[in-house]
């Protein structure tokens, strides 16, 4: 129908416009002080533009599911279109918002866990899990691996998230903050999964099933996370005081007045 067409057109548009945002301000929060005023500006940039994103992307997902359009035409298997424009865009979109909420959430609880095992945390989480499981699922019936894949990463991710929010015992201090960074480093993944994976193929479309394409911001994502693991748990190295000596000390000890 006309009027379902150029809604989702309308959509495309939006879901550009604010995906551009993300995927842009993504880098800034990487390349500044962590906890500085910068840092914290870059990253709500990148976070409601990828909750922007992530939200038309279900909506585009549904409507490629349940729309007689064929969009796609380089793509003849019907199955295939569905799985790939309906069911993985829906889990990839989904899987946006669950690392922002948890990102965001586990900085604002950190002093109290407890609050992210609320419903409305776990219900964002279950949502990943499930739509995540289907998704691989559905890879799996149709004959795509890459679709089981992108899937099972994002339900590991969401079990780790659960690991920090119900472990009994307090966890370490400082802790959130590598949770903070993995969960929004995990969100731009998942971003720029979808935007290879799916946007980019409508340009592209010779290489809706290149590996390289689908496996790059894994493989750029998993790198930033182990080099800023490794980093935080680096000893601060030592600065000598500024401060000179008192006259009356000598070595480590202290000469008396005469």
């Amino acid at each position: 129908m006309p009027w379902r067409m150029a809604l989702f057109e309308a959509l495309v548009v939006a879901h550009v416009a604010t995906g551009a945002v993300g995927l842009t301000a993504f880098w800034g929060p990487i390349a500044t002080k962590k906890g500085a005023a910068k840092h914290r500006k870059w990253g709500k940039a990148a976070c409601y533009g990828f909750v922007g994103a992530g939200s038309l992307a279900i909506a585009m997902a549904l409507l490629s599911l349940y729309g007689p359009e064929h969009r796609h035409p380089e793509i003849t298997d019907r199955a295939l279109f569905d799985g790939l424009f309906g069911w993985m865009m829906l889990y990839l979109g989904t899987l946006t918002i669950g690392f922002v909420d948890y990102g965001l959430a586990v900085v604002r609880h950190a002093r109290d866990r407890r609050a992210l095992r609320a419903l409305r945390h776990q219900g964002v989480i279950a949502a990943v899990v499930i739509s995540g499981a289907w998704c691989g699922l559905y890879g799996y019936t149709v004959g795509h691996p890459l679709m089981m894949l992108v899937a099972f990463i994002g339900i590991v991710a969401m079990l780790i998230q659960q690991r920090y929010i119900w472990r009994r015992e307090d966890p370490p201090r400082g802790t959130h903050v590598g949770e903070h960074f993995r969960a929004l480093i995990g969100m731009g993944i998942s971003a720029y999964t979808a935007f290879l994976s799916v946007g980019l193929i409508r340009l592209l479309p010779e290489h809706v099933f290149n590996p390289a394409i689908w496996a790059g911001p894994s493989v750029i994502g998993v790198s930033l996370i182990i080099f800023f693991t490794l980093k935080g748990k680096r000893p601060a190295r030592f600065r000598a005081s500024s401060l000179r000596p008192h006259p009356q000390q000598v070595g480590d000890g202290l000469v008396e007045r005469q």
